[in-house]
């Protein structure tokens, strides 16, 4: 078999495309910003509206998507509503789900915790698992079984989020947003104390803090590959 190809939607700057390469995919992506340090073949454009394109799609073995997940962090739940800026953020995850449930090829779609009761998540995933120095849960929803691997939680997690790395320090709350158990999390102080937690060498700070590491997306395309070379054989 040789490598199938995988449509990266919302991809930003390519992490999780770089999961996906090494375990096996050709990636191809997919944004409607200009994303000079994607790693593998790109294409500016609406990732929604090319999913309408039979000719375009018959091309790929399977579909990730990251729809851009402002609208349900946990940092802006509390302006949600009161007519701020946290509630200009378009929801372009329920598109997206309606879209890749109907096209009938193994999909993944990826999103914050937040947005827990906006998609049937199969699968959480966080840094811990693959000895990164993140947390960074993220909800994963699928239509092939995709089991995750048990590992502890990151004891002292680094956060990579901000408009700048600059060392500031919060408040990270345990069991779905209980504020029982809450721990002290850190900023990252610099682009490269960043990369080194995320597993990712080749971003900016604006594009890091957008992405999901690589490691999850290695994960989750080994069993995706299982299941393509299971189909057909």
């Amino acid at each position: 078999m040789t490598r199938p190809r995988l449509l990266d939607l919302f991809c930003g700057a390519g992490g999780a495309a770089m999961g996906y390469h090494r375990a096996g995919f050709d990636v191809v992506g997919v944004d409607n910003r200009p994303q000079p340090r994607y790693p593998f073949q790109f294409y500016p454009a609406d990732a929604l509206t090319v999913l309408e394109y039979p000719a375009f799609m018959a091309g790929f073995d399977a579909i990730h998507a990251s729809p851009p997940c402002q609208a349900f962090t946990q940092m802006s739940a509390r302006w949600r509503g009161k007519g701020t800026k946290a509630d200009t953020h378009p929801d372009l995850l329920t598109p997206t789900l309606a879209a890749v449930r109907s096209l009938g090829l193994p999909y993944v779609v990826e999103n914050v915790q937040g947005a827990k009761n906006h998609m049937r998540a199969t699968l959480v995933l966080h840094g811990g698992m693959f000895e990164l120095g993140v947390h960074r849960p993220r909800l994963f929803e699928s239509n092939v079984l995709i089991l995750a691997p048990k590992a502890p939680q990151t004891t002292s997690p680094l956060g990579v989020y901000g408009t700048k790395p600059d060392g500031r320090t919060t408040y990270r709350y345990r069991n779905n947003g209980n504020y029982k158990g809450k721990s002290l999390i850190r900023a990252a102080k610099s682009i490269e104390e960043a990369r080194e937690a995320m597993g990712i060498d080749w971003m900016t700070w604006d594009e890091i803090r957008e992405a999901i590491p690589p490691a999850y997306t290695e994960h989750i395309g080994a069993q995706l590959l299982d299941h393509l070379k299971e189909r057909a054989a």
